[in-house]
């Protein structure tokens, strides 16, 4: 019984994704050129649904795009955290894979840091970037989806009074390594039921801070919003694509 589940698994990690979300994905990429002939990418793969999801849905596209890049993906692992479904993953994806064991919990913890999340995505980024240059990679692909680019423009609304969001697509400086967020299109909503459809190996979540972060709170927030204004979603996306200087106040 334990193999033929295995086996309706893998058959399903093999499955094309959603026409919605490959519509989605494809809509991103050619707004935002994100791929480009040659490319070399890697994907950070946390072990949440929305990376898991772009893992999916970049390994798909690789097959049609006319654009020729090649892909892998690299797991920042906390202490403790089990990758070995995602290394079955990946290779039923035909995707190289590396974890990179990192205690950032710990570091956290001893440090004691008042923005733990913060903290946590810039080592996260931090490890992924060398991970890419000592790679040989030119861009990191994120998997943040519309409501985490909803999110964030209201966390800067509420922290720091600025009307922004992160970009689907920038240059780092540092790194010389270009970032896309192929899913930025994409709402989280049907990314959940993406991944519950294909049966995708999501990871228990090793953080001791989840649940009780200013993000959680901006997102039962957007919720009730979302529930009362449906297109709010859409119209922050067209706020951030449009807005110049004759609507600022100076």
């Amino acid at each position: 019984m334990h193999t033929t589940e295995d086996e309706r698994v893998n058959q399903l990690w093999r499955e094309p994704l959603a026409k919605s979300l490959r519509r989605s994905v494809g809509r991103a990429v050619g707004d935002f050129s994100m791929i480009e002939e040659g490319d070399r990418i890697l994907l950070g793969l946390s072990g949440g649904k929305d990376s898991l999801v772009l893992l999916h849905a970049l390994s798909e596209f690789r097959k049609r795009s006319p654009a020729r890049f090649d892909l892998s993906a690299c797991t920042v692992a906390l202490t403790g955290m089990d990758v070995a479904r995602l290394e079955d993953y990946c290779r039923a994806r035909d995707v190289q894979y590396v974890a990179l064991r990192h205690p950032i919990i710990e570091i956290i913890q001893d440090r004691n840091e008042r923005s733990p999340c913060s903290f946590c995505a810039k080592m996260r980024r931090g490890l992924l970037n060398s991970r890419a240059r000592e790679g040989g990679f030119n861009k990191l692909a994120l998997g943040h989806s519309l409501d985490d680019a909803v999110e964030t423009f209201f966390m800067n609304i509420f922290r720091a009074g600025r009307a922004k969001s992160f970009k689907p697509k920038i240059w780092q400086d540092r790194s010389n390594i270009e970032v896309i967020r192929p899913l930025v299109y994409a709402g989280e909503g049907s990314i959940t039921d993406e991944a519950r459809r294909l049966a995708l190996p999501i990871l228990p979540s090793e953080c001791p801070y989840a649940g009780k972060t200013e993000r959680q709170r901006t997102k039962e927030m957007l919720t009730e919003l979302k529930a009362r204004y449906p297109d709010l979603f859409s119209n922050v996306v067209n706020a951030l694509k449009t807005i110049d200087s004759s609507d600022r106040w100076r």
